[in-house]
């Protein structure tokens, strides 16, 4: 391999896994018996570690917590994460893609994963929003610069 490939900047995601996942529904089965008025609250957390020099796991790590009638009604938790290929890129780039891009890229799968768990407990189903990581990433980064200065 010649010098010039070697500095070329490599991503590719090389597994996508489900590395845990839980469903509590405290409520049940009382909570079938009520008006269907959920309020979703949604819990996002990501961590990276790296393997070797150009190989990281991202967890992206997901709580979904819905109450009815102010009642917990079921919580889920799932970790979904993914093994990538980072070579070439510089540490401030590295960060943003392990930040921000890998967890993106993650969330569609852990999206259905909560999806199929609440209709497994015979909830309607829960289609997420969209989340954007770039500006989740972008706060983390501001308040880690603030808490820098003081």
């Amino acid at each position: 391999m010649s010098e010039n490939q070697q500095k070329q900047p490599q991503f590719a995601l090389k597994r996508v896994y489900l590395k845990d996942a839980s469903l509590e529904t405290p409520a049940a089965p009382g909570v079938f018996t009520k008006q269907w008025q959920p309020e979703v609250n949604l819990d996002i957390n990501t961590r990276s570690s790296s393997l070797d020099p150009e190989h990281y796991e991202v967890v992206l790590s997901l709580t979904v917590t819905v109450k009815n009638e102010g009642e917990a009604a079921f919580l889920i938790e799932v970790q979904q994460a993914g093994i990538f290929l980072l070579a070439g890129l510089g540490e401030a780039e590295t960060k943003h893609t392990l930040g921000a891009f890998c967890p993106n890229l993650l969330f569609p799968y852990a999206r259905e994963a909560i999806d199929n768990l609440a209709s497994k407990a015979s909830f309607p189903a829960l289609m997420l929003a969209p989340v954007n990581f770039d500006a989740l990433y972008a706060q983390q980064q501001q308040k880690a610069a603030e808490a820098e200065k003081h």
